[in-house]
């Protein structure tokens, strides 16, 4: 029954980090479950087998608030789904020694990302303009492919990807993402049952996630609106790292004094990334505050002008003031 808990609680608190971030549910469960000693197969299928609960809460919660744009939806999903069953089939045919390897080193690497990615400044001054499916097709379907081998992997390849594109608000692209994952966690769950039957599932393990991933998912989609996800995303991927290093250093017989070299690196590393998160996310919220406090100058010396004098006066028909072009700068 504490197992259980724990596992709810993790379930919950993964769920509060994708829904905020658009990304890591799958990474945080899958990384743990290794960590209890779970074989990778049977932690990737009971993870996603729980995530079609978890994204379809998350997917309904984004559309209430408005975070969802269904034309991307529409156009990554499919793909995503069918690089998640080919993941999952792989996962499944490879035993359980040479997998374990390759699930950490995917994980790993995702994890290091997230430090990049979120130890720099997010772009969000580009939003306009429409996704191709050129783009988003191949996206997803390598989104769903690292996903299902990964035992996560959706979000930090997807979200990422569109967030830089520039052309989606990120409250969208994350709703969208989460919405999308709800196929993608199916066609990945369709493959581990075909590939492992249905012996495959952890179903006590999937219960609890998908209990925790329910309660924490309203929440999360109500949560990105306001949560710093610089910190956030910085703090997830240094966690993920860690954890997965372990299972690299003990497949690679590291003893001696490189492994606590190793994990002092790491940690250092993980440490510089929060540090240039924070220093990345005041220099925003300082920029954002003097663009606001130039806006209502720039108005007023905007309505202080020759055209608000003449307009002022009487001079200009009411149906010609309504369109008049503003004098060049």
């Amino acid at each position: 029954m504490r197992k259980l808990l724990v596992l709810a609680l993790v379930g919950l608190v993964a769920q509060l980090i994708d829904g905020s971030l658009g990304m890591a549910y799958g990474l945080t469960s899958s990384t743990l479950l290794l960590v209890a000693g779970v074989a990778p197969a049977a932690a990737s299928a009971s993870v996603h087998l729980a995530e079609i609960g978890t994204t379809l809460a998350a997917g309904v919660a984004h559309w209430r608030f408005g975070n969802v744009d269904w034309r991307v939806v529409t156009r990554i999903a499919l793909p995503g789904a069918v690089g998640a069953f080919a993941g999952a089939t792989l996962l499944s045919s490879i035993s359980t020694e040479a997998a374990a390897p390759w699930m950490a080193g995917i994980l790993f690497t995702l994890g290091a990302y997230l430090l990049i990615r979120f130890a720099r400044p997010l772009r969000t001054d580009r939003v306009g303009g429409r996704l191709r499916g050129r783009f988003l097709g191949p996206l997803g379907l390598v989104a769903g492919f690292v996903d299902a081998t990964g035992g996560g992997g959706w979000g930090p390849v997807a979200t990422p990807a569109l967030l830089v594109s520039g052309r989606m608000e990120p409250r969208k692209v994350i709703g969208s993402v989460d919405t999308a994952e709800f196929v993608v966690a199916g066609a990945a769950s369709v493959g581990f049952l075909i590939g492992l039957g249905a012996e495959g599932f952890l179903l006590p393990t999937v219960a609890a996630l998908l209990i925790g991933g329910l309660i924490a998912a309203p929440l999360a989609a109500w949560l990105v609106r306001i949560v710093p996800a610089q910190l956030l995303g910085a703090a997830v991927g240094g966690v993920i790292v860690l954890t997965n290093a372990r299972t690299l250093i003990r497949s690679a017989e590291l003893d001696g004094p490189t492994r606590p070299a190793l994990y002092a690196l790491l940690a250092a590393g993980w440490l510089a990334a929060l540090v240039l998160a924070v220093r990345a996310l005041r220099r925003t919220r300082r920029a954002r505050a003097e663009a606001a406090s130039a806006s209502p100058a720039a108005t007023a010396a905007a309505a202080d002008g020759p055209e608000a004098d003449v307009a002022s006066a009487g001079e200009v028909p009411a149906d010609l003031a309504a369109t008049a072009t503003p004098a060049p700068r």
